[in-house]
């Protein structure tokens, strides 16, 4: 029960902490993030876009090959694309994830190996992502200290609650599928060590992470700083570059309807915290949004030119997922997109909800 209603809670929350910025800011800086983008910042998105959605792809290939799995980059390049896109559409954020894994999985006939190399690949983000984070709260403390000041009155409280209720569901949800099974935590744990060691910790693999999620990361930073410049802020890259790492970083809160939500939250209080206005930091939050989605509009191509390609061309097409077996709302969502099918026989219900915990583990927008 807790598993069902916990992705329609988030996406509750999500919508009402848009309310609430709403209900303070109101809705101009909604209709400028939108009537700002222009061809120019949508070009760059797309060329951004691109270059970090070709660093990820690399970063996954690289975990995948080093746990044995094959990974062609042509159809790595092409599910990544198709990830994106649906982690932007469909609720949770997170279910384009789960159904590139599923797909590497079920084609290379290793269904778990496979959502657990999407798993290191997007963990190999984070840690960078994280460290780069603590760096800035290391060496600017009183940034820091300004925004959580501003933020403790009103949005820091209900942050607060809403984290603690993130914590809740997931624990909830792991203490319902895995609290009656010692032996399956003890399994699961020792698997996903062992493929850690080898697929993200081991001499040959780490050093190539660490470099392309550094890029990818520099990529997400540019797409930052074009949304908010197109959003009619002149302030010097320096003082951006700590409140849109932290944006990052809040942008991975498992309480965000495809991306949306806590960032522009963030941006809002950070912005008015350090004196450059909470409109413009509302504006330039809803800028990166729609930029952030035009970057993953090569995905919807990639999903429509695979529907097109019909049973010719890929045996997903015969085969859909059979909804009744699914147990999660929101991935039921997901496999009744069209062109989102199993690629070989049918899945369990069991797989698919190791596949969504898995997913939900990694939260947020795919980074």
């Amino acid at each position: 029960m807790t598993r069902r209603m916990w992705p329609w809670l988030r996406m509750l929350l999500a919508v009402a902490i848009l309310g609430a910025l709403v209900w303070r800011l109101g809705t101009g800086a909604f209709v400028d993030g939108l009537r700002l983008v222009d061809a120019r910042a949508v070009l760059a998105a797309l060329v951004i876009g691109l270059l970090t959605t070709v660093f990820s792809v690399w970063r996954w290939c690289l975990v995948a090959r080093r746990l044995g799995l094959p990974l062609p980059v042509r159809t790595a390049m092409a599910d990544y694309y198709q990830a994106l896109f649906l982690n932007a559409v469909l609720p949770a954020g997170v279910l384009g994830d789960a159904h590139r894994a599923v797909r590497h999985g079920q084609n290379v006939g290793d269904l778990g190996r496979g959502v657990r190399a999407v798993v290191l690949e997007r963990v190999g983000g984070q840690v960078v992502l994280i460290a780069a984070g603590t760096v800035v709260l290391v060496v600017d403390p009183s940034l820091v200290a300004a925004v959580a000041h501003d933020l403790m009155p009103g949005l820091g409280a209900a942050a607060a609650v809403l984290a603690g209720l993130a914590a809740a569901g997931a624990l909830a949800a792991a203490w319902v599928r895995w609290g009656t099974s010692t032996s399956r935590w003890r399994g699961a744990v020792a698997t996903a060590l062992a493929d850690m060691r080898l697929g993200l910790l081991a001499r040959d693999t780490w050093p190539g992470v660490l470099a392309l999620s550094s890029a990818a990361l520099l990529g997400y930073l540019a797409l930052f700083l074009v949304a908010v410049r197109t959003a009619g802020s002149s302030a010097p890259v320096g003082r951006l570059l700590p409140l849109m790492l932290l944006a990052l970083m809040v942008m991975a809160l498992p309480v965000n309807v495809g991306g949306w939500g806590p960032r522009e939250a963030f941006l809002a209080m950070a912005f008015g915290a350090v004196g450059l206005g909470a409109q413009q930091g509302l504006t330039a939050g809803v800028v990166y949004g729609v930029l952030a989605f035009v970057a993953s509009l090569p995905g919807a191509a990639v999903l429509i030119l695979r529907r097109v390609a019909g049973p010719g061309r890929t045996a997903a097409a015969k085969e859909p997922v059979p909804v009744a077996v699914v147990r999660e709302p929101a991935l039921a969502a997901a496999v009744r997109v069209p062109g989102l099918a199993a690629e070989r026989g049918q899945v369990t219900a069991e797989r698919l909800d190791q596949t969504l915990e898995y997913g939900l583990a990694l939260g947020g927008r795919s980074q």
